[in-house]
């Protein structure tokens, strides 16, 4: 028997309740649990005029921005929408069913106002990672470093070669915001002063972000999502934007493990990253420092012809010398030198050289240097540490730690496709850091609420 029809009947009163409409396994309800927006309102209370018409509440716009980035809503219009006729949505922003939500126009403003100069977003990360670490997700001990690339939005339509590129004629009063911050990164070592090679072309709208062809594929616009992590539960504990190339990336391992120290007093015993991390100076850097860097060494020592490489040579460190397989001395000074442009380089790398003698008699010369008068080999100023590297690379904890790099590219995976981070909608250095910030912090906050879900009420009858 087929029903009435339903139709919708007003009603002069509702009792009506956000409270008993959200589901009580709705991960909202497990997120909420982890958000501490406490203390915003004294963290943002010098940014805020004490006259003038009363602002749109920071805690606000902060919840509606992590509804957005844990559920991968990239525009800000289309999330206004979403909170406005989601009732979970409205729940966790406290928004009564009268309440009328902000316009989107009021996060640009926050976001290039007080939001940026009191790195609120910042703020926020780091005290999702505290919460982190108070529900013993994050010990410290081991943690894992590497970098994934996001599509600026940017098009080679709209750029220049890098032949008649020239920054010194850019006028900082005219351009736009995100050409005025490229002006301003030129001298640090995440972006301007990464590298002295030009990129291949300079977009107009986002000159900061890199032209790469990294993906072997067809080149773009990019900037590097830097992620530092502990390997215990895949915790984000640190996140830095750069540009798109090694140096930079490499470069922001060191400003990472640093600010985990002086924020979380966090200092692992072991770092575990691919070969790209790999260089004797990044090596050096984290033995000085006792960090194990579980690490493959970037090494191109090895040789395509067969002949002996300088793996086969032993290192006799008392001596400062290397010993052949025959047996022979390679020495980089055999007498004192009065004259100090005789004596060692300063460039960081040392040459040893066999006796010319010795080698012409040897009877392995075909094997060592069937090219050369004598056999020289070259050493680094790190060398010590990058054997550190190989050392550790023999051991069964360095393949526990190759497993557990995953879990960095797991978090990226995550990142793009179930977050939808592929690509930016913010330009410049500074929106590329507020993008990689909050959705690290949705991350946290979506990890936290995996391990500890909500507990689940009985309803009442």
């Amino acid at each position: 028997m087929m029903g009435p029809r339903q139709e919708a009947q007003a009603a002069l009163f509702y009792e009506f309740s956000l409270e008993d409409h959200v589901p009580q396994a709705h991960l909202l309800r497990s997120i909420d649990r982890f958000v501490d927006l406490s203390g915003i309102r004294t963290h943002l209370a010098e940014f805020y005029s004490h006259t003038g018409r009363p602002s749109v509440d920071p805690e606000l716009l902060i919840r509606m921005l992590l509804v957005g980035y844990c559920f991968g809503i990239r525009s800000e219009r289309r999330l206004c929408e979403e909170v406005h006729l989601n009732l979970a949505y409205r729940w966790f922003c406290r928004l009564d069913l009268n309440d009328r939500v902000p316009d989107h126009s009021t996060f640009s403003k926050n976001r290039h106002g007080r939001f940026r100069e009191s790195e609120l977003l910042r703020h926020l990360f780091e005290t999702t990672v505290t919460r982190c670490i108070a529900e013993g997700l994050v010990s410290g001990q081991r943690m894992a470093i590497d970098a994934s690339l996001i599509e600026a939005d940017a098009n080679k339509q709209n750029s220049t070669p890098k032949e008649e590129w020239d920054a010194t004629t850019i006028d900082p009063m005219d351009a736009p915001r995100a050409v005025r911050e490229y002006l301003d990164t030129l001298d640090e070592a995440a972006f301007g002063a990464a590298s002295n090679v030009q990129p291949k072309f300079t977009s107009h709208s986002d000159p900061a972000s890199q032209w790469t062809a990294a993906r072997k594929g067809p080149a773009f616009f990019s900037y590097s999502d830097n992620y530092l992590i502990d390997t215990d539960y895949g915790v984000i504990v640190d996140v830095e934007a750069t540009r798109s190339i090694r140096q930079a990336e490499v470069g922001s391992t060191k400003t990472m493990l640093r600010r985990v120290k002086d924020r979380f007093d966090l200092h692992p015993e072991r770092l575990i990253a691919d070969t790209a991390y790999g260089t004797g100076p990044m090596l050096g850097w984290l033995v000085e420092r006792k960090i194990a860097p579980h690490i493959p060494v970037f090494d191109k020592s090895s040789r395509s012809d067969g002949t002996w490489t300088r793996a086969d040579f032993e290192w006799d460190a008392e001596n400062d010398q290397y010993i052949c397989p025959e047996g022979h001395a390679l020495k980089q000074f055999r007498r004192n030198y009065s004259d100090p442009n005789r004596g060692p380089t300063g460039k960081g790398t040392a040459r040893y050289r066999a006796l010319k003698l010795t080698c012409q008699a040897c009877p392995s010369k075909a094997k060592c240097c069937p090219n050369a008068d004598a056999r020289k080999i070259t050493r680094e100023e790190h060398e010590d540490a990058r054997q550190v590297a190989r050392d550790i690379a023999k051991t069964r904890q360095y393949e526990i730690s190759m497993k557990l790099r995953k879990k960095v590219e797991m978090l990226f995976a995550h990142l793009k496709r179930i977050l939808g981070l592929g690509r930016l909608r913010l330009r410049g250095p500074c929106g590329a850091n507020d993008e990689f910030l909050l959705a690290a912090t949705a991350q946290n906050l979506r990890k936290l609420a995996k391990i500890f879900p909500a507990p689940q009420q009985t309803r009442k009858a």
